[in-house]
C-alpha cells in the first residue's frame, strides 16, 4: 500500500498548490487505485482507476458519480499546473508539448490538451493549454515472473498486446529488470529504448523506476535507440514501448536482424485485432517476434489471458 500511495503522491506533487492539498486528502486506500488525473477547464477533477471514471468534493472525498458537489477545475488551476509541470519555462519545453506529452520526475506521463499552430501542413506548436492527465507511473516489483518462468530461456522476441490500462508498461518495466538482473533466468544484457521516459522514468539524467543493469536509451527515437544500442551496447535484449507506425516496426525489425531479442508493446486486446493491421502483417513477417502475452483487462492489470507462438 505505501508503494502505491507514495507513486500518487509523487505524481500529484506536479499539481497547483489548491489541487495538491485537495490530492493529499484523498483516502490512502483510493490513492493506491487511482491510474490518472484529469484536469479539463471548468469541469470536475476526473480520477480514473482503470475502470470507471470518479471525482472527489473539496474535502477529498470520492464521489462516484457527477455531482453537484463535485471540485471544478478552473482556467487558474490548469495554467498554474501546467507551468508547474514546465519548471515555471514553458519555452524549454516546446519541443514536449509539441509531440502532446510531458515525462516528470517518478516517470509519470502528462498528456497534453490544447490549441494547435499548424506551418506547412504540419503541427508546430501547441497553446492555451485546455486538459491535463496525468498517468501515475506505478513499479509492480514481481509482476513479471509468470512471464518469465513461461519464456526462459529467452529464445525469440516477445510482443505484448493490450487494451489501454491494461499494464503493458508496467509489465515491460519488470521484464527489464528481471532479464538484466537474472531473476528467474540467466542474467542477459538488456539495453531499453526509452522514448518517453515512461519506463525509466528518467528525470535529469537519473532513473527514478528500479531497471536493474538495464543500459537506458533515454529519449531516443526507437530507430536510433535500437541502432545505437546495437553499435554500442551488444545488447542480447532490446525493449521498447508502444510500437504504432510502419517507422517502429522497421526498428524492431532491425533489432531482430541484430541478433537481439526484441520486446516490445503494441495497442491491440486480441491477436486477431493485431494481425489485421497491414504493418503488423508485415512485422510479424520479419520474425522478429516469436510468442505473444495477450493482456486481460484494465481491472486485472498485467495478467495475461493468453500466450501465443505466432512465429
Amino acid at each position: 500500500m505505501k508503494e502505491s500511495t507514495e507513486s500518487f503522491d509523487s505524481a500529484s506533487e506536479i499539481l497547483c498548490d489548491e489541487l495538491r492539498e485537495l490530492a493529499a486528502r484523498i483516502p490512502e486506500n483510493k490513492k493506491a487505485e487511482i491510474q490518472e488525473l484529469r484536469l479539463r477547464i471548468g469541469k470536475p477533477l476526473t480520477l480514473t482507476d482503470g475502470t470507471s471514471a470518479m471525482f472527489a468534493d473539496s474535502t477529498g472525498r470520492v464521489l462516484y458519480s457527477m455531482s453537484e458537489k463535485a471540485f471544478v477545475t478552473t482556467r487558474r488551476h490548469v495554467y498554474d499546473t501546467f507551468r508547474r509541470l514546465c519548471g515555471y519555462s514553458v519555452y524549454s519545453y516546446q519541443e514536449e508539448i509539441k509531440n502532446g506529452f510531458i515525462t516528470v520526475k517518478g516517470g509519470h506521463r502528462v498528456g497534453l490538451c490544447g490549441t494547435a499552430s499548424v506551418k506547412d501542413g504540419k503541427l508546430s506548436a501547441v497553446s492555451d493549454i485546455s486538459s491535463l492527465n496525468i498517468r501515475i507511473s506505478r513499479q509492480m516489483i514481481g509482476c513479471a515472473n509468470e512471464l518469465i518462468k513461461e519464456l526462459c530461456p529467452l529464445s525469440g522476441g516477445l510482443l505484448i498486446a493490450g487494451a489501454p490500462s491494461t499494464g503493458k508498461t508496467t509489465l515491460l518495466r519488470d521484464l527489464a529488470r528481471s532479464l538484466s538482473i537474472g531473476n528467474g533466468c540467466r542474467i542477459m544484457r538488456t539495453a531499453v529504448i526509452d522514448e518517453r521516459g515512461e519506463l525509466s522514468g528518467t528525470y535529469q539524467g537519473t532513473a527514478f523506476n528500479d531497471l536493474g543493469l538495464c543500459d537506458i536509451f533515454n529519449g531516443y527515437p526507437k530507430g536510433e535507440g535500437i541502432m545505437h544500442a546495437v553499435r554500442s551496447m551488444s545488447p542480447q535484449v532490446i525493449i521498447c514501448d508502444e510500437l504504432g507506425d510502419e517507422e517502429d516496426c522497421r526498428a524492431a525489425a532491425q533489432g531482430f536482424n541484430s541478433g537481439a531479442a526484441v520486446i516490445a508493446s503494441i495497442h491491440a486486446s486480441s491477436i486477431d485485432e493485431l494481425k489485421r493491421r497491414p504493418q503488423m502483417k508485415a512485422l510479424l513477417r520479419t520474425g522478429a517476434f516469436k510468442t505473444a502475452a495477450v493482456l486481460s483487462s484494465p481491472d486485472r492489470p498485467c495478467k495475461i489471458s493468453e500466450l501465443i507462438q505466432i512465429s
